[in-house]
């Protein structure tokens, strides 16, 4: 082949190669609209120039930040600045993306501590996500949905026997400031360490020392590996914090939606809802009661939907919420409060008397409920723990009678015996968690009046070594395990008594 000839073959396969280049490149008009920042103060812009923009759609500007707008006027529109809100001015270019907010979910982001927009805050590599969910999407209908059938195991008595939780229920803890909210919640994520069950924490302004605990017992005690943080501080922009809960039930869902179990723990919404109250005066948005505009409760609703148990046709995935709320001095008849105990499915409330009267959890039994977890409960539990809110109930009125002596009847007597002893058993250090087998042995002995002839300190010491036994155990045992070997079990108690007055022995039928 003469050089001419190879000449000619090079040019041919090089203008082939231009001509595929080139019918990839769009030829037409590119259109763009722009607008501008009109004014920008406490971390919302107004910007005008942009009339067809779309509500909670994504804006980029200028300087590099992002934001989402949040209401629409005739001239203006207003948008809740995300990052780098310092370096957006009057009079700077922003621009359309067509997009509402994503946030990246996916296998990668377990153990893994992130902000609302999915960056990583660990100090970890960048997130390879699977696959970017909207923050805000729609609950999941009624048809799509299936009865809450099995439990979620927290491993404290208190809640497990008296206040069951099932997987797609929604339990709201609320209490006063410092009464061991999001350390009952804390427990139940490291209870998981067991389970199939993925836990998301979402920290809604809450102060970095108290988040870093929370990771550190996730990872020293819970399952790090099955966990996700979604971390909003204080120092992050109103939005941020606004988006946070909505970013962690989209994580959380990722894993619904596939058939496996999430848990999300939100703390707190009362934060959460002084944040909307605050974009919402800064909008010109007109205020309701407390100063909240009037859109709070579907805000919440909309939010607290998300959490359900799929229809098998969808996989059976289940995603459960454990929302933390605040009170001021034990005031459950606020806005806030109500609004989400009329959204959830039950709540547990903290008492701050008994949290100082060293009686933890501080769960206020007469105030707290479960309207659907009682139907998951394990039924090796159910049948054992039948009688034991009742009889904590009474011994509670009892007791406060007491006060004022002269109660000398034997059966109320007895009644004060063993409600003294069922308190003894309820209050459960943090970390000392109970498996379903070992609370219900605890209340099969305690029915059968193992604890009754012995000190009450007894009671605490027995449920700690059961406590320990639990935690030293590498498997789990099933319902039906657990009923088999309650009466042996029993025994096994019987035997951790001190040395009592013959005719005084455990389980000896009281007159």
């Amino acid at each position: 082949m003469s050089a001419a000839e190879t000449e000619t073959d090079d040019f041919g396969n090089w203008l082939a190669r231009q001509r595929g280049a080139l019918s990839h490149v769009r030829l037409a008009a590119d259109a763009s609209t722009f607008g501008r920042v009109e004014r920008v103060a406490d971390g919302v812009a107004r910007i005008s120039g942009l009339p067809d923009v779309a509500l909670d759609e994504t804006v980029r500007f200028a300087s590099g930040a992002t934001g989402y707008v949040r209401t629409l006027d005739t001239e203006l529109a207003s948008v809740v600045l995300l990052d780098g809100a310092q370096g957006v001015e009057a009079g700077e270019r922003v621009e359309r993306t067509g997009a509402v907010l994503h946030v990246p979910v996916g296998e990668n982001l377990l153990g893994r501590v992130i902000d609302p927009l999915g960056r990583p805050l660990d100090g970890g590599e960048p997130l390879a996500a699977d696959q970017w969910l909207p923050v805000e999407r729609p609950a999941p209908a009624i048809v799509e949905r299936a009865a809450v059938s099995e439990p979620l195991e927290t491993g404290v008595l208190i809640v497990d026997a008296l206040f069951a939780i099932g997987r797609g229920q929604r339990e709201l803890i609320i209490g006063d400031r410092a009464t061991g909210k999001t350390s009952l919640a804390v427990d139940a994520i490291v209870n998981q360490r067991a389970s199939d069950v993925i836990c998301v924490y979402v920290a809604v302004g809450q102060r970095a020392t108290a988040v870093q605990r929370v990771i550190d017992a996730a990872r020293e005690r819970g399952a790090p590996q099955r966990c996700v943080f979604v971390v909003a501080p204080p120092s992050a922009s109103p939005g941020m914090q606004w988006i946070a809960p909505f970013a962690g039930f989209s994580v959380a869902e990722y894993f619904r939606d596939r058939g496996q179990h999430a848990l999300v723990v939100i703390d707190d919404l009362s934060k959460h809802a002084a944040t909307h109250r605050e974009l919402a005066l800064l909008t010109g948005e007109p205020p309701g009661r407390e100063a909240y505009p009037g859109d709070i409760f579907y805000l919440h609703a909309r939010l607290l939907e998300r959490a359900a148990k799929l229809s098998p046709e969808l996989g059976g995935g289940s995603l459960s919420a454990l929302p933390i709320a605040e009170t001021d001095v034990g005031n459950l008849s606020a806005y806030i409060p109500t609004n989400l105990i009329s959204i959830t499915d039950g709540q547990l409330v903290m008492d701050a008397a008994l949290f100082a009267s060293n009686q933890r959890p501080a769960v206020n039994v007469g105030l707290s409920v479960s309207r659907v977890g009682g139907k998951a409960q394990a039924p090796a539990l159910r049948r054992v723990a039948g009688q034991l809110w009742l009889d904590y109930a009474q011994f509670l009125e009892l007791e406060m009678f007491t006060r004022f002596g002269g109660l000398t009847d034997a059966r109320v007597n007895a009644q004060i015996v063993r409600g003294e002893r069922i308190r003894a058993l309820l209050a459960q250090p943090r970390f000392s968690a109970l498996g379903m087998r070992d609370q219900a042995t605890l209340l099969a002995a305690l029915a059968d009046g193992v604890f009754d002839a012995a000190p009450v300190a007894v009671a605490a010491q027995i449920r700690a070594r059961v406590a320990q036994q639990h935690a030293q155990a590498s498997t789990n045992h099933s319902d039906d395990e657990a009923v088999a070997s309650v009466a042996g079990l029993r025994e096994w108690v019987r035997a951790l008594m001190p040395d009592v007055a013959p005719g005084d022995e455990p389980g000896k039928e009281r007159g």
